[in-house]
């Protein structure tokens, strides 16, 4: 069969890479990997073999949602490793038999300079956000190219406008980093009211935001509720480990349970609880009647499970006001926010007053889990949008 090149730029484009790619060596292609930033790490776990020595920036990736990112990476040297990554993939492109990129402009002109056949899964860009459309130069003379043999969107309001503006087909066939979380999984125990917390996954920004997250249940009235009334996990990574985790709560008035046999480790202050709930983020995601987020990749897979999220913005590199912002343009009406003009405690207490509303309305009101279905389809699809694609890309490489 053909080798295949991986190439992206972030860590939700890594892990859709890397889920493509899966799917990819299945059908017997011998598939590699270059991500232009970060480590990799989805590449790693899925067991892809990576293109050269990876390095992971505290930016997370090409810091555009600030000032302070892009001055940040400059002084990091990211632009310097990003160009010797580039100069790497010119030198060996004629290994392969075809470019697979999941990303945005910087792979798609990587790819075009690389002369080589290429398929692009453009996950990182959406008409939702404005209506139609504006492709950064030269993105759409690079997607016009005949070595772009095929070019995949992530929705379908998508695929219908860049189909008009390049003059060829895009296709929606679903979004691979649906395919893992859509598939069964375990749920959680039984419980009338489940939120879901979901801080991120990318150090130091996860302690940040946990923090944030752990300020809204601060808020959050319970009084001496029943067992299972309202049960709140966490969904944490490795990562964080509890040494690390225990020390983070008690700065604010939290101690660290660890669980016995199966049961979880729990978080506990004044009568509330919090189940920490390791390598079960997608039991967390597919139990919760609401998630709270400060994840990208993550609040997307959310949506697109049928699930109303509320967002709570925080200091970034990546999670910042103006990213929450667009992802709300991007993901739809069941993504909720407080109200913009208040910050501090104010905010915390006004989206922990927002989650309890959500949280009666998730189970009580049939108009939102209509709309969450709705949602989910017009915004990331149905499941198998993996194999699908897997399999029109298999069909470029027995035409040539």
């Amino acid at each position: 069969m053909a080798r295949l090149l991986l190439l992206s730029n972030g860590h939700g484009e890594d892990l859709s890479g890397a889920l493509l790619g899966q799917v990819l060596k299945a059908q017997g292609h011998d598939v590699e990997a270059l991500p232009l930033v970060g480590r990799g790490n989805p590449y790693s776990d899925a067991t892809i073999p990576l293109v050269g020595r990876t390095r992971e920036f505290s930016t997370g990736g090409l810091g555009y949602t600030t000032l302070r990112g892009r001055l940040t990476e400059l002084v990091q040297g990211q632009v310097i490793y990003l160009l010797r990554r580039l100069l790497r993939l010119i030198r060996i492109a004629g290994r392969y038999d075809l470019v697979v990129v999941i990303g945005d402009v910087i792979p798609v002109m990587a790819a075009w300079l690389c002369q080589r056949p290429v398929a692009t899964y453009l996950v990182a860009y959406s008409s939702h956000y404005e209506g139609r459309l504006r492709l950064p130069w030269p993105c759409g003379s690079c997607l016009r190219s005949q070595r772009f043999q095929a070019v995949f969107s992530r929705d379908a309001l998508t695929a219908q406008d860049l189909s008009e503006q390049l003059k060829r087909e895009v296709v929606f066939v679903g979004n691979p980093f649906m395919d893992s979380v859509l598939s069964p999984s375990n749920r959680l125990p039984y419980a009338k009211r489940r939120l879901g917390l979901l801080p991120g996954s990318r150090r130091p920004e996860l302690e940040h935001n946990l923090l944030l997250l752990l300020g809204v249940i601060d808020q959050i009235p319970i009084s001496q509720p029943s067992p299972g009334d309202l049960e709140i996990d966490l969904a944490l990574v490795g990562a964080l480990g509890d040494d690390h985790l225990n020390t983070l709560a008690q700065s604010h008035g939290w101690s660290l349970v660890l669980g016995h046999g199966n049961a979880p480790a729990r978080l506990e202050k004044g009568g509330r609880q919090i189940q920490v709930r390791r390598k079960g983020f997608t039991s967390v995601l597919l139990s919760s009647d609401l998630l709270l987020c400060m994840a990208g990749t993550a609040a997307e897979q959310a949506v697109g499970m049928a699930k109303p999220v509320l967002q709570l913005p925080g200091q970034g590199p990546q999670f910042t006001a103006g990213f929450a912002e667009a992802q709300r343009r991007l993901l739809g009406p069941t993504v909720f926010c407080a109200a913009s003009p208040c910050e501090g405690k104010e905010l915390l207490k006004a989206t922990a007053n927002l989650a309890i509303e959500l949280l009666e309305r998730s189970v009580n009101d049939p108009a939102l889990r209509r709309d969450c279905r709705e949602q989910a389809m017009q915004r990331l699809g149905p499941q198998g949008g993996g194999s699908k694609m897997a399999g029109l890309i298999s069909g470029l490489l027995q035409k040539s």
